[in-house]
């Protein structure tokens, strides 16, 4: 085995690095990347935080135990890259980048990223949810998965009502799971169809992390009231 000499590495290419966090919901990942966000800006470091359909409806990072940054809030349309230049044209250097709900952003976006990473050594922390409702991959988290350095599951267990490891967020309406429809359902909305009673709403929609097999079998448990997550 050969060692290499000391200092023969010293002509490699400098490159960000790109990690992906990911798990289901409540297992602390808006948490986490506030928390990344203070660490690096405690160290003189600049940041941009980026957010995309939050749970607050701002344009925010919140977590469920209550702190908030303000965020940039991204649509399918945002050019990543071109949002860095503008940060460094306006003067405002931009060391890394903290991206929450990463699995709604576009597998473009997700590529711009990871050049950023590569051409002007912007890290990239990027925390999502893998799989949607049907337990399938986010287009999104399919192109992290593919090109980032890391990817790294959040270590906070979440448990099914069952008590084994929770991996899946199920959707339920109504109360009972689904398995198809829009693959992104933000809250609870009143109806706008024209067509339909002026006090029509749509229905209830909640999501609740379930295990492997009661994700498949649509058991909600004994007390299915109960555990959910309101995503209004």
């Amino acid at each position: 085995m050969t060692v290499p000499a000391a200092g023969s590495r010293r002509g490699a290419i400098t490159t960000g690095q790109v990690k992906y966090y990911y798990g289901p919901m409540d297992c602390g990942k808006s948490t986490l990347a506030l928390q990344m966000d203070h660490n690096h800006s405690r160290q003189g470091r600049r940041g941009l935080l980026l957010t995309k359909m939050d749970r607050s409806r701002k344009a925010q990072i919140s977590s469920r135990m209550g702190i908030t940054r303000d965020a940039v809030e991204v649509d399918d349309d945002m050019d990543l890259a071109d949002l860095v230049r503008q940060s460094w044209a306006s003067g405002r250097r931009v060391d890394y980048l903290i991206i929450d709900e990463a699995q709604f952003f576009t597998p473009e976006q997700v590529e711009q990223l990871a050049q950023l990473a590569d051409d002007v050594q912007v890290d990239i922390y990027a925390f999502g949810i893998a799989t949607d409702f049907r337990g399938k991959l986010f287009p999104a988290s399919a192109r992290w998965f593919e090109l980032a350095d890391e990817v790294l599951p959040l270590q906070v267990e979440v448990l099914c009502w069952c008590g084994r490891p929770g991996r899946f967020n199920a959707r339920i309406v109504d109360g009972v799971v689904v398995r198809d429809g829009e693959t992104v359902v933000v809250a609870d909305v009143l109806s706008s169809d024209p067509d339909q009673p002026s006090d029509a709403v749509t229905p209830s929609v909640h999501y609740q992390v379930l295990c492997r097999t009661h994700h498949r079998s649509g058991d909600l448990g004994p007390s299915s009231g109960e555990g959910t997550l309101p995503l209004a």
